[in-house]
């Protein structure tokens, strides 16, 4: 097993932390520029939809999993995205010049939200923010002078240099680099004094307002940031689409988001990519496995649902760490072999407020 022994604060902040993560993290990076020259064209585009919903899962995961703000309207901040940008790229503007836009409006609406619910906490924000979320899929349903409503509105393709991004692998390397450098801002933003002032209000607020941290502002930066990378999500979403609706962006995405980010990992940057392969490997998987199930079961209408609740029942009893957690205990084992004990990663008898005054 690796044991590092840190005799500066500048190796204690360091991205890698040993010669090990260079080379895995180099691997990454080779195979993921490789893949669309050695995976069917069908596999990129998936692998592109990973890297689409792995940059709004950084979103949520800076919300929920480091700032402990709960969300059950997300959709909504990837829909604000997805019609801006298709709207600007519609006028003709560049598209940097519109990703901005896209990110910026959706910063601003999730300013908007996070504004009122400084005064509310766990399940009481979490109706909040659904309401926010019904609120605004009635908006692009009825505003149809702008998003087509109902019937839709279609997204041209994007354009950089004068060159219109049509195929698959063109715009699988645009996504590629905008999930990179959303991934190195996050990690670089959990590093510095903003990310560390996150995570004390997750661990305690009263604690974090003790030491000076100011909840109100670290709140609403908290929502204003997870909105804006979920409307960068939401512009590649679109033109990934070439097509959007509401219903894209009603409370069942929502839900998609909340289960990709407990699932991969709640408080892990890896977590929200895990959690995504999730999401759009998962539905591959129950199609191949219906062949095998009897008929009843596998032309039921509602499997997909059922397998995404036990899943997720099945990570909440057994594995809270989510995906990128059991990974952490596959490799403990393996470093460790053969003196590896059962009960290393047991959580910790936790109490309730009540509970603590016996």
């Amino acid at each position: 097993m690796r044991f590092l022994f840190k005799t500066s604060y500048e190796q204690d902040i360091r991205l890698a932390k040993h010669g090990g993560h260079v080379l895995w993290y180099a691997l990454l990076c080779l195979a993921l520029l490789a893949a669309p020259w050695v995976a069917p064209e069908y596999w990129v585009a998936q692998l592109t939809f990973v890297l689409i919903y792995g940059i709004a899962g950084l979103g949520l995961m800076l919300l929920a999993g480091f700032t402990g703000q709960f969300s059950l309207g997300h959709a909504a901040f990837l829909g604000v995205g997805a019609y801006t940008q298709a709207v600007l790229t519609g006028m003709g503007w560049p598209f940097a010049l519109v990703l901005a836009c896209s990110a910026g409006l959706s910063a601003a609406v999730g300013v908007v939200v996070g504004l009122p619910a400084l005064r509310l906490k766990g399940i009481y924000l979490g109706i909040a923010t659904l309401a926010f979320g019904f609120i605004v899929e009635e908006v692009f349903a009825r505003w149809e002078s702008v998003t087509g409503g109902n019937s839709g509105k279609a997204v041209l393709p994007p354009q950089i240099a004068g060159h219109a991004l049509e195929s698959t692998e063109a715009f699988y390397f645009l996504c590629l680099g905008l999930a990179v450098v959303c991934t190195l801002g996050i990690v670089n933003l959990l590093r510095a004094p903003t990310g560390r002032a996150f995570v004390a209000i997750r661990d305690s607020e009263i604690s974090a307002q003790s030491m000076g941290i100011h909840l109100a502002y670290y709140k609403t930066l908290s929502f204003a940031l997870s909105a804006a990378l979920a409307g960068i999500a939401g512009a590649l979403y679109a033109h990934k689409m070439q097509f959007i609706s509401p219903d894209q962006f009603s409370i069942l995405q929502s839900i998609d988001l909340l289960l990709m980010i407990v699932i991969g990992g709640l408080g892990s940057v890896h977590g929200a990519f895990l959690g995504a392969a999730f999401l759009i490997l998962m539905p591959q998987l129950i199609a191949l496995g219906k062949d095998a199930l009897p008929e009843a079961i596998g032309q039921a209408p509602g499997l997909q649902a059922v397998v995404y609740g036990l899943v997720l029942i099945g990570f909440v009893l057994f594995e809270p760490m989510g995906l990128y957690g059991r990974w952490l205990k596959i490799r403990t084992w393996l470093q460790l072999f053969p003196f590896y004990r059962k009960g290393l990663f047991k959580r910790q008898k936790t109490f309730q407020k009540s509970d603590r005054l016996k």
